[in-house]
């Protein structure tokens, strides 16, 4: 009952501005307009996602525990004051077609609970970029084109040398082609839950690194926190968040969301198991 009712009334929500009697300045590009503006710029980026924006309310997530600090950090990120550093958040605040029904019910429900959030730290100055930049596939409605989007995905590190920073259950790559138009891959592995407790050792392992490498970073909450550093300090780094997942669930045409095997590969015993002596070679360092 306690559903419904929470459904209701998001709905309600949501129609009061799909047809104008609420207004939201909050505008976001185009996953493709946000694709190329990673593959024609060298801007960082962090991403905005749901959990983001439900920690910024004060609520744990399930791989890392609330903080004061990260909460204010989130919100100072979230009102987009680097110029070189895309800020990403859903594209949901006008029209919710283009997704499949339980991913609009999930996004109205999303609303009613966050929009303040949104509208409170958002810079009413700066056009954002797309969150679904790392979700393209699953919760749209129409999937075909998402195979040209995976295709440009790919474009943005090509012929580059890139440095992975990932949990150890993520496998980045690992088992399809994702990352195979890179230059070259190394790998830092970070803890695959409260990583934000080691932001400091994950960043003075990254600046080891020369500035002319691509970091692809997956690490949850922290992942915002250790872009920018890498960001001002210099480099380009991209949140791609669960990227791989996704490029997994696109690969296998999935109609729900699926298990991935490879997030189950704990410890490298597992992984030479599995056969991924590749992404074992990969690695420079564990934190």
């Amino acid at each position: 009952m306690k559903r419904l009712i929470k459904d209701i009334l998001a709905q309600i929500d949501y129609l009061f501005y799909r047809t104008g009697l609420k207004k939201c300045p909050i505008v976001v590009y185009s996953v493709e307009e946000t694709i190329d503006e990673l593959i024609h710029t060298d801007k960082s980026m962090i991403r905005f996602g749901d959990g983001e924006v439900t920690m910024i309310r004060g609520r744990s997530l399930k791989l890392q525990q609330v903080e004061p600090e990260i909460i204010d950090g989130l919100k100072r990120l979230l009102a987009y004051e680097h110029e070189n550093m895309l800020v990403t958040i859903p594209e949901i605040f006008d029209d919710l077609s283009i997704y499949r029904k339980e991913s609009r019910q999930f996004w109205k429900d999303h609303l009613l609970f966050s929009r303040k959030i949104y509208e409170k730290y958002c810079n009413p100055t700066r056009e954002y970029y797309n969150t679904s930049v790392s979700r393209f596939y699953y919760a749209l409605e129409d999937k075909s084109v998402c195979g040209q989007q995976a295709e440009k995905i790919r474009e943005i590190w090509k012929d580059k040398d890139i440095v992975v920073v990932e949990g150890e259950r993520t496998h980045n790559g690992v088992g399809n082609d994702l990352l195979d138009s890179a230059r070259s891959i190394e790998r830092i592995i970070g803890p695959s839950s409260d990583a934000y407790k080691r932001l400091d050792e994950l960043f003075t392992c990254c600046k080891k690194y020369p500035k002319d490498r691509l970091f692809l970073v997956s690490l949850g909450v922290a992942a915002k926190f250790l872009v920018e550093k890498l960001f001002l300090e210099g480099y380009r780094a991209l949140d791609i968040g669960n990227l791989d997942m996704e490029y997994e669930w696109y690969l296998h045409q999935a109609k729900q969301k699926e298990k991935v095997p490879k997030h189950d590969v704990i410890g490298e015993e597992a992984n030479k198991n599995a056969g991924y002596h590749e992404y074992l070679a990969q690695i420079k360092k564990r934190i």
